[in-house]
């Protein structure tokens, strides 16, 4: 088995009216690690789902080691040694590793023999680049385990072609460093090809040996990874029309600031019955970002469900410049405390209502939006037409429904509505998830010029590197607790990314 070359020509993807792949001719060296980068939208899900047989291409070709190969369903591209490991896991939870390796050949006997089976399986084991407990499921794993369960479920069926969707989303530092260097050594032996879709730019630098940048439809750049850099991938995934962030965000220097939010031995339970927040005490000051690092599903969503009044506490205080805070709408109007919650359409929005009835959620009932008991929609709708103008967000009018805005301007919107009165204390979740680079950009640049001007923000977050850009203090919750807390001028990434997946916290426990 050796590695496939790979490569398309003239691909094109049309649904309707909409155009997603025009034109694309990627190329991908053999036993190579070829990195794809692109906004949302930009047709790098297309392009797989093509290669991979989901979508079937309206123009040009896929050609593997030189020969056409109409790829009309998955089961053609895996009979060609195409695999692919998708951003959400597809693990059954109640099977075992043994059980799941064994379902990913898609044709298994109706009589198990597992005497040979167990074999081969350890077997291969031995020679794969991690190792799992067959006997475990995967509701015993991590996120991050689980995610080598995937790899491992491909690299079983021996690809000569693997495609990766963003696969360090839920890794630890460590993690991602170990998964992504273990497949770049296993090209570079020849036994297959990597495609690594990634938003990461440090990933790109350090595992990968060529980039493509698609934009909207079009692949726009692709070069060597040793000819590239991050300003220049940026600049091609933007485009020169649009403006590129350059250089760190601005950061003041403020003195000793009073605690604005403060949090003592707070307990939250989860969705089943579990303890997801253990005895959590943590503070923050005015004119401090304090980010929460964490692998999803170590409590940090319950936290803030807990604090913006989504979910009861079971024990513990919070209090806001001093006073309990229970986060009624009185208090956060009396307090000044905003949130900007992850998946806003969701959890801060109304999709069916206009941008202007959204925006005015929080005071509709105060002047200049209401006068003697009567809500005044035209002073409203004039208000909503000065914050779309003055955060940029792109709408046919504020009568517009909030659903019909992209995610980035659902977000912009949001964040208008909450910084619009100096806000004192924010709580803000993966602000910028799925977002696209020049929205990350600008987000970013609100959040700190609101620490700047002496706001506290709390910021939870599942990328690191978002989190070193912006906190000034760096905290790591594992399993419900606070368990590391840094200066993030002097924080370690793989200091973090060892908190993160408690091996740290259990050394230290034992010590």
């Amino acid at each position: 088995m050796h590695a496939a070359a790979l490569e398309t020509f003239q691909l094109g993807k049309r649904f309707g009216a909409f155009t997603a792949l025009d034109g694309v001719s990627l190329v991908v060296r053999p036993g190579t690690v070829h990195a794809v980068l692109g906004e949302n939208g930009a047709g790098k899900s297309t392009l797989v789902k093509c290669i991979v047989g989901y979508h079937r291409p309206d123009d040009g070709a896929v050609l593997v080691d030189g020969r056409e190969h109409d790829i009309h369903a998955p089961t053609v591209a895996r009979s060609l040694g195409i695999g692919m490991v998708y951003q959400h896991f597809t693990v059954v939870p109640g099977m075992t590793v043994a059980e799941n390796l064994l379902l990913a050949r898609g044709r298994v006997p109706m009589v198990v023999d597992w005497r040979a089976a167990r074999a081969e399986l350890a077997d291969f084991m031995r020679t794969a680049p991690f190792e799992l407990d067959l006997d475990a499921t995967p509701l015993d794993l991590s996120a991050g385990e689980k995610q080598k369960l995937e790899i491992l479920k491909q690299l079983f069926l021996q690809p000569r072609l693997l495609i990766l969707d963003e696969p360090t989303s839920v890794l630890t530092p460590q993690e991602a460093d170990e998964v992504l260097g273990a497949l770049r050594a296993r090209a570079h032996a020849g036994d297959c090809s990597v495609i690594l879709i990634t938003h990461k730019f440090r990933e790109v630098t350090q595992h990968a040996d060529d980039v493509s940048v698609l934009r909207r439809g079009h692949l726009v750049e692709s070069r060597p990874v040793a000819e590239a850099t991050p300003q220049r991938l940026a600049l091609a995934m933007v485009g020169e029309s649009r403006p590129v962030a350059s250089g760190p965000l601005r950061r003041d220097e403020r003195p000793a600031s009073p605690v604005r939010l403060a949090i003592d031995a707070l307990e939250v339970t989860g969705d089943r019955g579990e303890p997801a927040v253990r005895s959590l005490t943590l503070s923050v000051r005015s004119g401090e970002i304090v980010g929460v690092a964490g692998v999803s599903g170590n409590g940090q969503r319950e936290l803030m469900q807990a604090l913006t009044g989504q979910r009861a506490r079971d024990a513990g205080a919070v209090t806001v410049s001093g006073t309990a805070f229970h986060a009624t709408r009185r208090q956060n109007r009396v307090l000044k405390v905003r949130s900007l919650p992850e998946e806003p359409l969701a959890n801060a929005c109304v999709g069916e209502m206009s941008v202007a009835h959204n925006m005015a959620l929080r005071s509709f009932d105060e002047p200049p939006g209401a006068r003697a008991g009567w809500v005044r929609w035209s002073a409203l709708r004039r208000r909503a037409r000065d914050w779309i103008a003055e955060y940029g967000v792109k709408t046919t009018s504020e009568r517009a429904p909030m659903r019909s805005l992209s995610g980035g301007n659902v977000q912009r919107a949001v964040l208008a509505r909450e910084l619009s009165d100096e806000a004192d204390l924010l709580l803000v979740s993966n602000p910028v998830f799925g977002l696209d680079f020049a929205a990350v950009a600008e987000i970013h640049g609100r959040l700190m010029a609101a620490r700047n001007r002496g706001a506290a923000i709390l910021l939870v977050s599942e990328d690191l590197d978002e989190l070193l850009l912006l906190a000034d203090r760096i905290v790591v919750m594992s399993e419900g607790r606070i368990v590391h807390d840094v200066p993030a001028a002097q924080a370690d990434r793989h200091a973090l990314g060892a908190f993160m997946g408690g091996r740290a916290h259990v050394h230290r426990e034992a010590a």
